[in-house]
């Protein structure tokens, strides 16, 4: 407890100074967003507008008017530059509890990393377990593992032993691209477990605190409380160890465990609340960092879709009231704009991870930056590790679509009952009707959203040597 009320001081020193940095950065981003609208004559004249005609030349995609060629603004734009990779002991330093007690080496009897953790306590495991003190749909979940703890443990002498897990797989991204009907496909194979909550967004949001974005930290949730989400399967993967005649009968059944929180693979927003430099900087530690220290062997599996029809859909997604095709219109300029803004001063990592730009951006123009992310990933594990699906080729082959998924994930062949199961299932997270009576976006906003993702989706293409990524036919490299 000690530690990690130590981790939690540490985590908010100096952090009143920083916001107050980060303030002063929003309102110059602003400024320049004003000043561009009051050189255009103001808003109202702003609805078709690309950018306003005596602006800055940003270095952009969508700003056609020096006629460069799409492929030199990919080369020159869109720069991957390698970063510091942090040692263990830097990481130790920002969470010193997390490495106190997760350990290194996990059993060789289970295929999801799990550990024996010795239990002395003798009160209630989950009481104060934060995801149900914010959440009451989860204290049917937390119950029902009540229930069955004490039984599960493992008595060895006078000592109790729990069986503590983390997720053999990921699937990391992108909100918006399908994360969600895959994860309710996959929870139909009888090998495969999730966490208790789909998304519980611990690595990149709860353990710092961030219940919603854009609002004020709460207190962090500690690790923990993200392995008490993972319990019942270990206590499923216990009682095949307590049933069964020898270890080699109990690990014949081959149980894996997953998570998927779609904001592992991007969001960092969390950064610029840590670390002492706030603007024009990269962040010395990705969310990536922490996971490698203890899973280098972990698997990943990403959902993508055309950055373009991605942010629309975001955007009818997540906004509350008054939409339309000429708000999302102003709000794709004005991102646009602010973004570009960025890059005249800052390195392209900086601005994809800038925290405050990220808050200030109408719409979440960077999470499509699927490049970006993706390289920074893979500065730490082999491209082998990933499963990368394109919605568009998932929504119309679900079942090779999730062989490919479990084939990845070296699980067994199901029965053609089980894969009529897992295909029959209804799509989730359609389209809201009144949603749909919008209709598409303007012909405008989808032309300078595909100028501006074009050299990024390039630059995703050749990465993965795969002309799919580029969501365009006529375009080529």
């Amino acid at each position: 407890m000690t530690i990690l009320l130590g981790s939690s001081l540490g985590f908010r020193k100096g952090l009143g100074r920083r916001i107050l940095c980060s303030l002063v950065f929003a309102l110059v981003i602003a400024a320049l967003v004003v000043t561009s609208y009051v050189l255009a004559g103001g808003k109202q004249d702003h609805l078709f507008q690309p950018f306003p005609p005596d602006s800055r030349d940003y270095s952009s995609s969508y700003n056609q008017s020096e006629g460069r060629n799409q492929k030199d603004i990919a080369l020159s734009v869109v720069q991957l530059t390698d970063r510091r990779i942090p040692d263990t002991e830097d990481l130790k330093q920002y969470e010193p509890h997390m490495f106190a007690v997760i350990p290194q080496q996990f059993i060789s009897t289970s295929r999801s990393p799990c550990w024996y953790q010795i239990y002395e306590e003798k009160k209630d495991p989950y009481r104060g377990n934060a995801y149900v003190l914010y959440s009451k749909r989860f204290r049917a979940v937390f119950e029902e593992m009540r229930q069955s703890f004490w039984k599960r443990l493992l008595v060895k002498g006078d000592s109790r032993y729990r069986l503590r897990c983390l997720p053999y797989f990921y699937i990391i991204g992108q909100p918006k691209c399908g994360t969600t009907d895959l994860y309710n496909r996959m929870r139909l194979h009888p090998s495969i477990r999730f966490s208790a909550n789909k998304e519980p967004q611990w690595w990149t949001r709860k353990r710092f605190g961030i219940m919603r974005l854009k609002e004020a930290l709460q207190s962090p949730f500690p690790v923990e409380d993200y392995l008490d989400l993972f319990d019942l399967t270990a206590q499923e993967i216990q009682a095949l160890y307590n049933t069964a005649n020898d270890k080699e009968d109990a690990i014949t059944i081959p149980l894996v465990i997953g998570e998927a929180s779609a904001s592992t693979m991007w969001d960092n927003n969390a950064w610029m609340y840590i670390y002492d430099n706030m603007t024009n900087t990269e962040p010395p530690h990705l969310t990536q960092d922490f996971i490698h220290a203890f899973q280098p062997n972990a698997k990943f599996i990403v959902m993508l879709r055309d950055p373009v029809e991605r942010l629309y859909s975001d955007y009818l997604y997540f906004a509350i009231a008054n939409k339309s095709v000429e708000e999302f219109h102003d709000k794709v300029n004005e991102s646009l704009q602010m973004f570009e803004s960025c890059l005249q001063t800052s390195t392209l990592r900086s601005c994809a991870y800038n925290t405050t730009l990220n808050n200030l951006l109408p719409v979440r123009l960077q999470v499509g930056l699927y490049v970006v992310f993706l390289w920074d990933w893979l500065s730490l594990y082999k491209m082998e590790q990933f499963l990368i699906l394109r919605l568009e080729d998932y929504s119309v082959r679900v079942l090779q679509s999730t062989r490919r998924v479990f084939s990845f994930l070296e699980l067994g062949p199901l029965s053609d009952e089980q894969e009529a199961t897992i295909t029959q299932s209804p799509a989730s997270n359609s389209r809201r009707p009144e949603d749909c009576s919008l209709g598409p976006m303007y012909p405008q906003t989808q032309q300078l959203l595909r100028d501006f993702y074009r050299p990024y989706n390039q630059r995703l293409s050749q990465l993965l040597r795969d002309d799919a990524f580029l969501w365009d036919p006529h375009s080529a490299l």
